[in-house]
């Protein structure tokens, strides 16, 4: 009996870890130029300055920074810089690029790719939500604000408290129609691309220029007299936020780390680089300088934006969602207004559209995987199917017959529908707090997986392989640290110090994996006590109970990195390799795992309770639909590799 209990409970590890075999298409031709590092920044650029701009802005500097969110930008944006290098990595590893989704199925396993793809879906899901609300309240502050008056007037009363204080039904009809649309195969093409591109830079260049002509620097200093004054004279048209203490960081050091951590949604966009870069002619330099560089102007662009709002406009008077249309209104350009409005709403339609059609792309390739429903994938009036060679990674080839081309209706329908009624119910504050949520939780997976990946043994059938490499791996797997094992203690910790063998292994693989994981709950348990406690902790009291559990806490984290750093490297030969590692992967989490501290408590409650909802679908129907029993899949990293 306990013998089938093992049997079983080993099967079921294995689906957990199986990882999804890769294919390359025969031919690989195209007949465009491969692109270079000028082309993948624009791509980037086009990713990045999208909705995040416009959405953000607004509340982080009402309510949580002040002028300081040019401060919070810097932070957001460095920490970001290291997550789009390491995922430059990881798709390094991969044959062809893909999303998150794709390349941790392929390279971490099943159960760690849904998790990714849930929180991903999650995240477009509320993006798509987020982007809509603020649409409708910039059209609406384009007439007026006739509707929100009309419609606050009769739901405000009747709302939950945990839900926005009146429905957006302007929101909800925009999702549903551009849900109807994409079911019907309206498509965004190159000159739409172009068009909006241009667009978005004319727009922001000319917010940027008008608020340093208009702008008033006293706006970064000022004081109590300033805001009486404004309350004193303020209209139905603004709602004041708090002064707090003024100046240019009225909220103090606790507001720079909640406002960067609201920030991050600003710099999305690096998985576009990622995936031309695959095909430019020298990736190893083209993708990570075009990630940097892509993520310096953002900034750049971000930080005039951001500067600008709080020039023209004091920050406890700025408009929630609608800040730059009416900050024009403010400072007496209200012909401008028009145009920053018509060029907001034209910019965030392209985003929403982008964003919804990728969130339908997601929910097909889950469900066609089985790891959501596959009526999810289902394609009506199909065309004809074709055939196709592909090879895999062990050089085999198969002819595979291609899944007929159309639309996966219930893919589009669903998670659009879903989207619509969050952007109907929920608050606009609490979208963009669990957007950011999910933006810091996904940067944080894929650093984690660069660091467990890089100390894994090579896989077999990689292309990078040679056949000395193919040749010494028996020894890989029947290397030292298994075959002559050292008893006690100080055996164990020398094994740990100085590993016998000079390439990775599965038990030293298994061990980077058990560290990196502690090393994960120590900088949770460091994060919640600086969270809980800072002034006992920076207090200088040497006596107090929180201090001598904060230098254990920085010695453990020392010695699990220090045992990571010495387990030998996978040698394999990527086009980008990120540098400083385990370093980088210990400040980029602290920081990530830090900012997610700071997120709000109900922020944490929807996640867990769309967390609770994933491994219930997944453990009840997912992982008895994915494929199961294909030889062509192997066992994931993070368990056993060959």
């Amino acid at each position: 009996m306990s013998m089938m209990l093992g049997q079983y409970l080993h099967q079921f590890g294995q689906k957990l870890v199986r990882r999804k075999p890769q294919f390359r298409e025969e031919p690989e031709s195209s007949e465009t130029h491969p692109p270079n590092t000028l082309h993948l920044v624009v791509i980037g650029l086009d990713n990045m300055l999208g909705a995040g701009i416009y959405i953000l802005i607004g509340g982080v500097a009402k309510y949580v920074a002040g002028p300081a969110i040019i401060l919070f930008l810097l932070v957001a944006g460095l920490t970001t810089v290291l997550s789009g290098l390491c995922y430059v990595e990881l798709a390094a590893g991969v044959e062809r690029p893909g999303t998150v989704y794709f390349i941790s199925y392929v390279t971490m396993g099943q159960l760690y790719a849904f998790i990714i793809g849930w929180n991903l879906l999650l995240y477009l899901i509320i993006a798509t939500a987020c982007i809509a609300r603020a649409w409708s309240s910039t059209f609406d502050s384009l007439v007026g604000n006739h509707i929100s008056e009309a419609v606050g007037g009769t739901f405000s009363l009747q709302m939950p408290y945990f839900l926005a204080s009146f429905p957006d039904f302007l929101a909800l009809g925009l999702v549903l129609l551009l849900t109807g649309l994409l079911a019907l195969r309206v498509y965004e093409s190159t000159l739409i691309y172009k068009v909006f591109t241009g667009l978005n830079i004319l727009v922001l260049s000319f917010i940027i220029i008008s608020g340093f002509i208009k702008g008033d620097l006293h706006n970064w200093k000022l004081m109590e007299q300033d805001y009486q004054l404004a309350a004193a004279g303020s209209g139905d048209a603004y709602s004041l936020g708090l002064l707090s203490s003024g100046r240019f960081v009225p909220f103090a050091f606790d507001g720079i780390l909640q406002g960067a951590a609201t920030c991050f949604y600003a710099f999305v966009g690096f998985a576009g680089i990622v995936s031309a870069g695959r095909k430019a002619s020298s990736p190893q330099g083209s993708m990570p300088l075009a990630v940097v560089i892509s993520f310096f102007i953002c900034f750049l662009v971000c930080f005039g934006v951001s500067a600008a709002l709080t020039l023209m406009v004091p920050y406890y008077l700025i408009q929630l969602e609608s800040p730059l249309p009416q900050a024009f209104i403010y400072v007496g350009w209200e012909p401008a207004k028009y145009v920053v409005a018509v060029g907001t709403l034209s910019i965030l339609l392209y985003s929403l559209l982008s964003i919804m059609f990728i969130m339908a792309q997601l929910t097909y390739a889950m469900a066609e995987d089985g790891l959501l429903f596959r009526g999810l994938a289902w394609i009506p009036a199909p065309t004809d199917a074709h055939t196709i060679m592909i090879r895999t990674t062990d050089a085999r080839i198969i002819v595979r017959t291609v899944a007929p081309t159309g639309t996966p209706i219930l893919a589009v329908l669903v998670p659009g529908t879903l989207a619509a009624v969050m952007a109907l119910l929920f608050d606009f504050t609490d979208l963009v707090d669990l957007m950011s949520f999910q933006s810091l939780l996904a940067y944080s997976l894929v650093t984690f997986s660069v660091l467990v990946l890089r100390y894994q043994p090579a896989q077999n059938g990689s292309k990078e392989k040679t056949e000395g490499e193919t040749e010494r791996n028996p020894e890989v797997e029947g290397g030292p640290l298994e075959s002559e094992p050292e008893a006690g203690i100080s055996g164990i910790l020398k094994s740990l110090w100085f590993p016998p063998s000079t390439i990775p292994t599965r038990k030293s693989g298994r061990i980077v994996y058990g560290c990196a994981s502690l090393l994960v709950l120590l900088l949770i348990i460091l994060s919640l006590i600086l969270y809980q406690w800072p002034s006992q902790v920076f207090s200088g009291d040497l006596m107090h109970t929180t201090v001598p559990v904060l230098l254990l806490l920085l010695l453990l984290i020392t010695g699990v990195t220090v045992i990571i750093w010495r387990q030998p490297q996978d040698p394999t030969a990527l086009h980008f390799k990120v540098p400083a590692l385990p370093a980088l992967f210990l400040m980029s989490t602290s920081v990530n795992v830090y900012l997610m501290i700071q997120i709000t408590t109900r922020t944490w409650a929807q996640f867990g309770i769309w967390m609770a909802i994933g491994f219930a679908i997944y453990f009840g129907y997912g992982i008895q639909h994915s494929p199961g029993e294909n030889n062509d899949q192997q066992p994931a990293a993070s368990t056993s590799q060959t």
